[in-house]
């Protein structure tokens, strides 16, 4: 309490909550010391035997030690799976597919917990994401393609759908335990057998998954999971008894793949960068708009290839908006990713922060306003605050290329036409979300805008039931829904 000049009492209240921590427990999750290859049903040793760290990206220490597979690893992968496809799974009644698969799903709801803790340690997001969003809906993207297994002739009508044999997974680091649900369901489902392989910094939960693959009893060879870094992968992708490629990452590893395969008969899936545009026009509603670009690109520390990183404002709300972000930014809590109050957590890896860092830079050497929380970051591990660049041009290199960190740039626009335009002048065309009370506003929208999904006043919501791919640089191909079982299978 403080006096005022006519000697009476003010009360004098501090705005700034400081909430007690509130960590998950580490004690859930079981992490081995070491983690050999899972192949045809059981964990080996790799022949290189050669072992790489996994780290936690929140406080820099090892978690555990990983098999570095080489090609002759993956040659035995491709046979078990050639075996297992030749001698079971494709021969298996569907409805007896289908069972194996709704255990696995049953499995990882039952230890949804430690899959989130897991996922936390090694990857860096928020508990409350891997705990709400990631683990919840990899669980149910095995329930949804289960119920398919037996019923492929209603999901393509007057065709006969046959499976394409072996499929080479390969996934990224931003939504490691999700990444392996989203590829794995639909290429077991119709019948095909798989070659995983996770990235490097995040194979934790996918070795997890492996071990819920060997309780359930899964025929041995249907689902092989190989850990290592891009030689593994290069690998897969040349291996001649592949008959699919899915892959999800850079661009520019997309790019190789496609060279790498072409001429061949492989079929391939590729979900790549993204530079999604995220638009508010003056008739939207400002609050739910503001909480919804935070969540596209904050929540996540903008790992994800959809992140909303460009926002468009329409000029007479400009100011109003930007308000509004500046003062959310600073409420958002930057730390320990297994705190239940952390809306911000680790980047994923030393590298993945200097690019960061880097592409900060190059904001301010393009003449870029910019602004970031005013928050303390922990001492130890790969943090970053969110960031906010305003006066940014639409050539800007941070406008233009996928920066995978919470960095979000800003401009303004007066006109559908001259918003549409400005969203896609960009070689990506993944995502993109529009935020209007109209409703013939937001159909007019998504029929010009270059992009796989376009999100209306809601931003990165996710469904089984729903197809997920690009345009343009961001790849081709679709997963989820019956999309993702059409990639899988040859229609005759």
């Amino acid at each position: 309490m403080a006096k005022t000049k006519n000697n009476t009492l003010k009360l004098q209240f501090d705005t700034t909550w400081n909430y007690a921590p509130a960590p998950e427990s580490k004690s859930i999750a079981s992490i081995k010391p070491r983690y050999e290859l899972f192949i045809n049903g059981e964990f080996v040793k790799p022949s290189s035997k050669k072992y790489f760290d996994t780290i936690n990206p929140a406080n820099e220490e090892k978690l555990s030690e990983v098999a570095d597979a080489n090609a002759a690893d993956i040659d035995k992968a491709v046979k078990a799976a050639r075996t297992a496809y030749d001698k079971v799974w494709s021969k298996m009644p569907a409805k007896e597919r289908a069972k194996y698969i709704y255990r696995i799903a049953r499995m990882m709801q039952e230890r949804a917990r430690e899959f989130a803790v897991i996922e936390s340690l090694d990857g860096g997001k928020p508990i409350r994401e891997s705990r709400d969003f990631d683990v919840p809906t990899a669980a149910n993207h095995f329930f949804y393609y289960a119920g398919w297994a037996d019923k492929l002739e209603y999901a393509f009508p007057n065709r006969t759908a046959v499976p394409l044999g072996v499929a080479g997974q390969i996934i990224p680091w931003n939504f490691p335990l999700l990444m392996a649900a989203w590829k794995v369901a639909p290429a077991i489902a119709t019948g095909n057998t798989v070659v995983l392989k996770p990235a490097e910094t995040t194979p934790l939960t996918a070795l997890k998954l492996a071990e819920i693959i060997q309780e359930a009893d899964l025929p041995p060879g249907v689902v092989n999971i190989i850990t290592g870094a891009g030689a593994t992968g290069a690998a897969i992708v040349n291996h001649p008894d592949i008959d699919k490629i899915a892959f999800t990452g850079s661009t520019d590893v997309g790019k190789i793949i496609q060279k790498a395969i072409a001429g061949t008969n492989k079929k391939a899936t590729l979900e790549l960068g993204g530079k999604a545009a995220n638009i508010i026009f003056e008739d939207a509603p400002l609050d739910q708009a503001v909480e919804g670009v935070i969540n596209g690109i904050f929540f996540n520390q903008g790992h994800v290839c959809c992140a909303g990183s460009r926002l468009y404002v329409q000029e007479s709300v400009y100011k109003t908006v930007l308000r509004k972000l500046k003062d959310r930014l600073e409420t958002l809590i930057v730390g320990d990713p297994l705190d239940k109050n952390t809306d911000i957590g680790a980047i994923n890896s030393k590298q993945q922060l200097e690019t960061i860092h880097k592409y900060i830079k190059i904001g301010q050497q393009e003449g870029a306003e910019m602004f970031q929380s005013s928050c303390a970051l922990p001492g130890k591990g790969y943090f970053c605050r969110p960031t906010l660049f305003t006066n940014v041009a639409q050539s800007s290199r941070i406008a233009q290329e996928e920066i995978f960190g919470p960095v979000l740039t800003i401009q303004t626009f007066r006109t559908e036409d001259e918003v549409i335009e400005k969203a896609n002048n960009t070689p990506f065309g993944l995502s993109a979300g529009v935020w209007t009370d109209k409703g013939s506003k937001i159909f007019n929208m998504t029929t010009k805008m270059r992009a796989g999904v376009v999100w209306a006043n809601t931003y990165n919501k996710f469904d089984p039931t729903s197809p997920f791919g690009g345009y343009k640089e961001s790849g081709y191909g679709r997963e989820g829904g019956l999309h993702g079982l059409s990639a899988y299978v040859n229609l005759i």
